[in-house]
């Protein structure tokens, strides 16, 4: 079951990362149009980077090979600012012809490299798999459950011992239990600190 729902995830980050990488073709078509020297630096662009690998590879001469290849990646670093500054000058963003990916960490993969060049699951990926989990635990709602949206004026503040069983009011009552919890859960890892036990009838809330 955990592989279906891992593997129908996969499927539709590939889609999320083709849609992206179309929707990048579609605006590279309009803007080339548009302003034509944009296509030339992308063509010149590739072109470098195809001589710098190619004579990296070829070059035998240690020391000739570094000199090359720094003045195509400085000519590379020209074409680029160009290209930014033509964005910048006709109101795009420097980013605009590239891909727009939902996840800026993995590219719409599910995976990065880790600080040991491991591939590890991206957390945008860890987050679906947990909010799955939580659907299927009927825990979601755990956002919005929670003492962050408490409100102690649902209780009522008359006292009635007779009804109550106790001598404070139902609101005083309900406050102490709220900061009973957030005491438990402040000392957490403390082995020294007392548990909760909650008790009742069933469907008490």
């Amino acid at each position: 079951m955990a592989n279906d729902v891992l593997n129908s995830l996969l499927k539709e980050y590939e889609q999320k990362k083709v849609r992206a990488e179309l929707d990048l073709e579609r605006r590279k078509s309009i803007l080339y149009d548009l302003i034509p020297r944009l296509k030339e630096i992308d063509e010149e662009l590739n072109h470098y980077a195809f001589a710098t690998t190619k004579n990296i590879l070829n070059l035998t001469d240690k020391n000739k090979s570094q000199v090359f290849v720094s003045n195509l990646q400085n000519e590379i670093q020209k074409l680029k600012k160009e290209k930014e500054q033509i964005l910048i000058n006709n109101n795009y963003s420097v980013d605009y012809l590239k891909p727009f990916y939902e996840c800026k960490l993995c590219n719409d993969t599910g995976y990065v490299t880790d600080e040991n060049n491991h591939t590890v699951m991206c957390s945008c990926l860890k987050q679906k798999l947990l909010d799955i989990s939580f659907n299927e635990a009927n825990m979601y709602n755990i956002k919005k459950e929670n003492f962050n949206f408490f409100n102690e004026n649902l209780y009522s503040d008359k006292k009635d011992a007779s009804r109550y069983r106790f001598d404070i009011s139902p609101r005083e009552n309900i406050l102490n239990i709220k900061n009973k919890c957030l005491e438990f859960v402040k000392h957490f890892d403390d082995i020294q600190y007392n548990n909760l036990l909650f008790t009742g009838s069933t469907g008490l809330r």
